[in-house]
């Protein structure tokens, strides 16, 4: 390992005992009670664009200091400039990803369960060229955030999941999460889903999620939020051409 890999897999300590706090806590569901000082903001896929996120942060007056909080869909690395900030960002006490699709490959690299053509295809070079020690601490890290996040707000429950909510009602989707009753061939398929199904968007299906307020998504890119009966989609290109879309989950209205 050269001097770097070893800056850099000092540097993920840190975040992964942050990480196993929070699982801990909370399983593949992680839940937050409404936030009584500050704002609750949720942000599209960033791919590797910290950088450009931080910038709008500040734009908007972002202040974890006073109690404001951001959560993410999921996709934090692949395609981008700073995707070796990721732990960094993990080790933030204000912010609360779930796992995307992206996330489900970099745990299974370092383990052999992703094809390398696959990976680099999405984006998995920055990964491919760590140090083997820092790859599976990265997956490590990623393997413990959460599949679904729920938050509560003053208008109601609002659950975050990266690619949809798999059933009809959300009190359904997250129990076969947590129920260990339920076999690992289902609970997979659940998760799989969660993180990769494009179905909802691709039909135009309109139905709502029962039992919460709003789902926010993201892994299907388009240039404005979109709106299917109560899921919005927003990962708008932020880190492409676009701007990142960040939705107040009081109001549901971009920021």
């Amino acid at each position: 390992m050269n001097a770097a890999g070893r800056r850099r897999a000092r540097r993920s300590r840190k975040p992964l005992q942050h990480a196993l706090h929070q699982v801990l806590a909370g399983g593949l569901v992680h839940r937050f009670e409404r936030n009584k000082h500050g704002r609750d903001l949720v942000v599209g896929d960033i791919h590797g664009h910290f950088n450009k996120l931080q910038q709008q942060l500040d734009e908007l007056g972002f202040n974890p200091a006073r109690g404001d909080r951001l959560f993410s869909v999921g996709d934090l690395v692949d395609r981008g400039p700073d995707c070796d900030q990721l732990l960094d960002w993990l080790a933030r006490p204000w912010f609360f990803p779930v796992q995307g699709n992206h996330e489900d490959m970099a745990i299974r690299w370092p383990n052999g369960h992703m094809p390398l053509g696959n990976y680099m295809q999405n984006g998995g070079a920055w990964n491919i060229g760590n140090p083997p020690e820092l790859q599976r601490e990265i997956a490590e890290c990623l393997g413990v955030l959460p599949v679904a996040i729920e938050l509560e707000t003053d208008a109601g429950l609002v659950g975050i999941v990266h690619a949809d909510c798999p059933a009809d009602f959300w009190s359904d989707f997250v129990a076969v999460l947590g129920d260990e009753r339920v076999s690992k061939n289902m609970r997979t398929a659940v998760i799989d889903a969660a993180q990769w199904s494009r179905e909802r968007i691709d039909t135009g299906d309109t139905s709502t999620v029962s039992g919460v307020r709003a789902v926010v998504v993201g892994h299907t890119p388009h240039r404005q939020m979109q709106v299917l009966g109560n899921v919005h989609f927003i990962d708008t290109f932020g880190w492409r051409d676009g701007a990142f879309t960040l939705l107040d989950a009081a109001t549901l209205q971009p920021v």
